[in-house]
């Protein structure tokens, strides 16, 4: 098992920082979100280039630091279609390099009719989004396979792809052998259904068996009505239960701490690995 932590979540900027806080908070491993904290890479076609991606890529490896998901997060059902025009090229630029940047996976979730939002409408629940979404991803699977990478899909109850099953429609649809699953159980979570956390996640395991590259692992509170994200450790999930389920799937996964900032980062990293241990 990997702790890894999202680049822009270690609070430094540039990658020798990301390295040395990695290194003091006993982290091994990333997922990489370039633009997020390298200023040198803004998000825009022609952002990254192969010099940049291998000084990156260099820079981790020769830190120690493994690169466990390239984060290219794009909406592909925004209405601004240009803006998606740039963005499936930015996911290419990333998959192109992917291997200099130290992996051979790149993600995104599946996006929202409420564009910047990336919140629930309506119209995220229809044949016609799920339609556009397995285009896209068709699309970059196909460049993906030319360059000797893999597409990673993320689904989450305000996106297109909110639960498992509509996940594994579009991934049946996009269908094609280089596509990866980053799961995310907080995400498929709302009011209606957090109290079946673990059937969804045992449902999730039992349906993208061998698929899943990364876990997203946070914890969360219910706050005015709402589910609210907190820190590993400090919130409702059963961790035990949660880890027990992931270990028995996969003893070598990659726990991605995303969204955990801060002086959370250390305690959530032992109460993880404490965790990890004991079931």
């Amino acid at each position: 098992m990997q702790i890894a932590f999202r680049t822009h979540d270690l609070g430094v900027k540039g990658a020798a920082a990301a390295v040395e806080k990695c290194k003091s908070c006993g982290i091994t491993a990333v997922q990489l979100v370039a633009y997020k904290f390298i200023d040198e890479i803004p998000y825009k076609p022609g952002g990254i280039c192969a010099e940049s991606a291998k000084a990156l890529g260099e820079t981790l490896k020769n830190g120690g630091i493994s690169v466990g998901l390239i984060g290219a997060y794009f909406n592909p059902v925004h209405s601004d279609k240009q803006k998606v025009a740039n963005c499936k090229q930015v996911f290419k630029e990333y998959l192109k390099y992917s291997s200099l940047l130290g992996c051979d996976t790149v993600g995104s979730e599946t996006g929202s009719f409420n564009d910047d939002k990336w919140t629930y409408n309506p119209l995220n629940r229809t044949e016609e989004a799920l339609q556009v979404v397995i285009s896209t991803f068709a699309e970059l699977a196909d460049y993906a396979k030319s360059v000797g990478a893999y597409i990673g899909m993320e689904g989450a109850a305000g996106h297109v792809c909110y639960d498992v099953a509509t996940l594994k429609r579009a991934i049946d649809g996009v269908n094609r052998d280089n596509v990866k699953v980053i799961f995310d159980i907080y995400n498929y979570l709302d009011m209606s259904n957090y109290g079946r956390y673990l059937e969804i996640l045992e449902e999730g395991l039992r349906t993208f068996a061998g698929k899943i590259t990364v876990f997203h692992m946070k914890d969360f509170v219910i706050a005015d009505g709402k589910i609210k994200q907190v820190a590993p450790g400090k919130g409702m999930f059963d961790y035990p239960a949660l880890l027990s389920r992931i270990k028995a799937y996969d003893k070598d996964a990659v726990l991605v701490l995303e969204g955990t900032t801060g002086d959370d980062i250390i305690p959530a990293c032992e109460y993880i690995r404490k965790v990890w241990e004991s079931v």
